[in-house]
């Protein structure tokens, strides 16, 4: 595919108009589309090549946590109707963070601090949700069924990218949005390694019913559950309540406008979300069979009762529920911090430069904050408050900064080498947390400082980049 004229010409005697900018995005997931949105709104000429060959496709994973960071992000980059969709189609926000035993005995229930602006607080949304919402608008932006392959330099400065379906594009800049296997990245930087984090995570949902909500502690169905068991056992629960119903109508108590905005979105025809509970369970690769990633989803479900066995029944009992169709093993991967290379005409966001382990929770928050941020650079530059390449350089300098500080922090939380993944020693590490968090959890003030760190964490106190 080549790229669209990009002018119609001029009148008889006049010089022909400059050509807007045009920004090549590779990859349509949550950093490339809000990217893709802030670009469009200050006025660029910008396209998303996607290899998924529809809207629907490509999906990996089923809650999203969008922290104060996203959502300062995706108010900036969505035009103000479509950032009001994204709030009326968000899950219930969660309002308890709890640790758990295997057993489902409370270690600390954290409070999440509520919502005081559009910016604050925690919410959460389906990955199909937010997908749809990015794409809402955009369908003459996206190039479906486009595969990535390699991209070339031009004499002009310029930069042409090439697809495996054939065809080219030729853009001012191009922006790696394309992953943890990034081949923008692979050419651009064949140094910036991606490693296996030593850790394998399977995860699936069930739908929320009177049956599965009785499964849960009533702080869990009402946040987020996090179990910390022996042999560096974890699972993670998520109870997604949406305002529709299963026929896709907004329900009893919605009203006003998000009724409105429900009813109207377009992206519901495309989005098969009801509420559900979703769980994630993860540990070392070295508790795992060496199949464990060619196993489908009923085999993985019995795998996880098999290394479960002495877990509360509730648990169990919630894995037995899971839909096997929903069921998928991830090898988690981390990405290995570089320093900063020098700036040309390509960039990188998101999982494309600083992929990161699930343990802070801050993965699409942190690509949200990339779109945000390199929108705010590309303007200065249109504005002529800046040359395109101090405002690139400015985007990633600050970029490789969060963006890295979150993956080795992430690491340090959820990686395959911590010390409670190890046969005895592990053991003693799970007591003396779980010690910790007792004796948090009857101290107040030692409470709420662990609340304040988590909320800092997701970019509470954070001012603006």
């Amino acid at each position: 595919m080549t790229s669209e004229p990009l002018h119609t010409g001029s009148a008889a005697g006049e010089a022909p108009a400059p050509a807007p900018f045009r920004v090549i995005v590779i990859g349509a997931g949550t950093g490339g589309m809000a990217l893709a949105h802030g670009l469009r709104r200050a006025g660029f000429d910008v396209v998303v090549y996607e290899r998924d060959r529809t809207r629907s496709a490509g999906l990996h994973g089923y809650r999203v946590g969008i922290g104060p960071d996203g959502s300062a992000a995706l108010k900036q980059v969505l035009p103000p109707e479509l950032h009001e969709t994204f709030k009326a189609t968000c899950a219930r926000p969660p309002r308890h963070f709890v640790m758990l035993t295997e057993r489902l005995r409370t270690s600390v229930d954290l409070p999440l601090r509520p919502a005081v602006d559009e910016e604050s607080g925690e919410r959460s949304v389906s990955r199909m949700t937010l997908r749809q919402v990015l794409f809402t608008g955009m369908e003459d932006v996206i190039r479906f069924g486009r595969t990535f392959t390699h991209y070339e330099q031009r004499p002009d400065g310029r930069v042409t990218a090439y697809f495996a379906e054939g065809g080219e594009d030729t853009g001012d800049l191009l922006v790696a949005a394309d992953g943890v296997g990034s081949r923008v990245r692979k050419q651009y930087l064949p140094h910036a390694r991606v490693e296996d984090a030593g850790i394998i995570s399977i995860a699936a949902k069930l739908p929320l019913t009177p049956e599965s909500r009785a499964l849960l502690p009533e702080a869990v169905a009402d946040g987020i559950g996090l179990v910390l068991a022996p042999r560096g056992y974890s699972c993670i629960l998520h109870t997604m309540e949406f305002p529709w119903d299963g026929d896709g109508r907004p329900k009893n108590g919605v009203g006003g406008n998000d009724a409105d905005l429900v009813r109207q979105w377009p992206g519901l025809l495309f989005d098969n979300t009801r509420d559900y509970v979703n769980w994630g369970f993860w540990a070392s690769t070295d508790k795992f069979p060496p199949d464990v990633l060619k196993r489908d989803g009923r085999q993985l479900i019995e795998l996880v009762r098999e290394m479960t066995a002495d877990w509360h029944p509730n648990l169990r009992e919630l894995f037995r529920l899971a839909d096997p169709s929903t069921c998928f093993p991830i090898n988690i991967r981390t990405s290995v911090p570089v320093p900063q290379w020098p700036t040309g005409n390509i960039t990188l966001i998101g999982d494309a430069i600083h992929t990161m382990t699930p343990g802070q929770g801050v993965g699409a928050n942190t690509a949200l904050r990339d779109a945000a941020l390199l929108t705010r650079r590309l303007t200065a530059f249109r504005d002529g408050r800046s040359s395109l390449h101090d405002a690139v350089r400015g985007y990633e300098t600050r970029m490789i900064d969060y963006g890295f500080e979150a993956v080795l922090a992430s690491k340090a939380q959820t990686g395959g080498d911590q010390l409670i993944h190890r046969p005895y020693l592990g053991r003693l590490a799970l007591a003396a947390l779980r010690t910790q968090l007792r004796i948090a959890s009857r101290i107040p003030s030692v409470k709420r400082r662990m609340a304040d760190a988590m909320h800092t964490r997701r970019g509470g106190d954070r001012d603006e980049d």
